[in-house]
């Protein structure tokens, strides 16, 4: 039997799949093993256990709060969260950026307590971020979306990280050279659905998780077969909790 992707970072709970998050889940059961759904703010727990609970064995949550929140007068840098974003206009004050590294901190902490792998946000912060988690002495992270430098990847690889990549790499020629470098046994497969699609216009799903795959092949020079064989082990290693529902 063929070995089905893991997903590790898309968000079910994202208010675009509220229409028909049934059909989009079980679209993704026919080649997806399972799916790690992150939320993004603390109004999405309740639903996101719900789905855990409705889908057992497929959908595996994953609690966070996103770096940047909407709010009635736009986006702003929050307080709670898991990575960073020091996007300039997102997060432009010393002050603001200080404030995730502090509740970034407590939640590593946090992680390492309950023995827990961490799924990191990281933009315009690559270097940064990998820094930090190094300092912190987290060891079982993904670096999801991950869009530094290579050279600061591989620091990350050197560490045990890993990174994923979704469908939207194939729109952005700089993100294979970064894919080349990083060693398949560190690359992990991801949607972030519903952004970060194929097509920028267009609603991202989990069944998209192919054109990663696809495309990280094609850089590496490899069977996207192998690619994903590789990834999902890669995926049940670090998350192994995936790995024990999968058996029951």
């Amino acid at each position: 039997m063929a070995v089905g992707y893991v997903d590790c970072h898309c968000h079910m709970t994202a208010e675009e799949f509220s229409q028909d998050t049934e059909e989009v889940i079980e679209e993704s059961r026919k080649e997806i093993q399972a799916l790690i759904s992150v939320t993004e703010h603390g109004g999405e727990f309740e639903k996101l256990i719900y789905l855990s609970d409705r889908y057992p064995n497929f959908i595996m949550p994953c609690f966070g709060i996103h770096p940047i929140q909407n709010t009635v007068d736009g986006q702003r840098s929050v307080t709670m969260k898991i990575g960073l974003d020091f996007t300039p206009w997102l997060a432009p004050t010393s002050e603001q950026r200080e404030e995730q590294l502090k509740v970034f901190q407590m939640q590593l902490e946090m992680a390492k307590r309950m023995d827990l792998p961490v799924n990191v946000h990281s933009r315009s912060a690559g270097r940064q971020t990998v820094s930090f988690l190094k300092e912190q002495g987290s060891e079982k992270v993904l670096l999801h979306n991950f869009a530094g430098r290579p050279s600061t990847a591989l620091e990350g690889v050197q560490a045990g990280y890993f990174f994923s990549f979704p469908p939207a790499v194939i729109r952005n020629e700089q993100r294979a050279k970064l894919i080349k470098k990083i060693p398949l046994e560190n690359i992990c497969l991801e949607t972030d659905s519903p952004s970060l699609g194929p097509k920028k216009e267009e609603r991202n799903v989990p069944s998209n998780i192919c054109h990663s795959c696809e495309y990280i092949a094609s850089i590496k020079g490899l069977t996207a077969e192998r690619v994903r064989e590789v990834t999902t082990l890669n995926a049940l290693r670090l998350f192994p909790k995936v790995f024990c529902n999968l058996q029951k």
